[in-house]
């Protein structure tokens, strides 16, 4: 039997009636409003992920339609070994098995990247699935906290470097310095993972802290002379690797 299945199956036997009370309140959320507590402890995973209509992948892969997702499996996302691996054991992402990975994900699956140490709070974690589920459920719009192109202070500049063909092999010479901070395996260790990066994400980031949208101070520091073409050849590079 597959060891994810023995985790829902051991869950059940003690919260079956926590799991069926979640599944009729997500149903009945679903229709109103969003749940204003939920959306402020999703402040805290924002960085990382988006969710909702025409959410993208950005350190972590976008969480529409997570409910009943195998883990590991959206296309397009550099998933490490671990998620993948846990994936094809028979992880499938429900209430459940969100609410023990939100708990400890470095414990959860061991060598997982992600970088959240945990949500400790069992309200807090039924709170966010619940309106993850509600989110996912609603009718099409915007994504959730998304900033639309064309207001963008830095997707001007983000453009015309994607318009570039990068060079990773220059990429490559470049990005000592990154690494000192950024495991080039992949892994994370408070320090949020760039390996296998979408290219339009690497480069608008990059191009966030150029134009004070993201106020990392050092970050600041470190992309303020990087010319077009070097941020080109980084996001080339570190979108070309694979996680570990």
């Amino acid at each position: 039997m597959k060891f994810w299945t023995l985790v829902a199956r051991g869950r059940a036997s003690t919260g079956g009636s926590l799991f069926a009370l979640l599944m009729a309140s997500s149903l009945a959320f679903a229709g109103d409003d969003l749940d204003p507590a939920g959306e402020r402890l999703f402040s805290n995973c924002k960085t990382c992920h988006e969710v909702g209509e025409g959410a993208r992948h950005k350190i972590g892969p976008h969480l529409d339609g997570i409910i009943g997702r195998k883990a590991g499996s959206l296309d397009g996302f550099k998933y490490s070994n671990a998620m993948r691996a846990a994936g094809e054991g028979g992880l499938v992402w429900s209430s459940e098995t969100l609410h023990a990975y939100l708990q400890k994900p470095r414990d959860f699956i061991k060598g997982n990247r992600m970088s959240y140490r945990g949500m400790a709070d069992e309200g807090d974690r039924e709170t966010l699935i619940k309106w993850l589920e509600a989110v996912s459920a609603s009718e099409p719009g915007a994504p959730i906290d998304s900033v639309a192109a064309t207001d963008h202070p830095a997707r001007g500049f983000a453009d015309i470097v994607l318009a570039m063909e990068g060079d990773p092999d220059y990429g490559e010479y470049l990005a000592g310095e990154c690494v000192t901070c950024h495991q080039a395996s992949g892994h994370a260790d408070g320090i949020p993972s760039i390996v296998g990066l979408p290219r339009d994400y690497f480069i608008t980031a990059l191009f966030e802290y150029k134009t004070n949208v993201r106020r990392n101070e050092v970050m600041k520091l470190r992309v303020a002379n990087l010319a077009n073409e070097e941020i080109a050849a980084l996001a080339a590079y570190f979108a070309g690797l694979e996680p570990q």
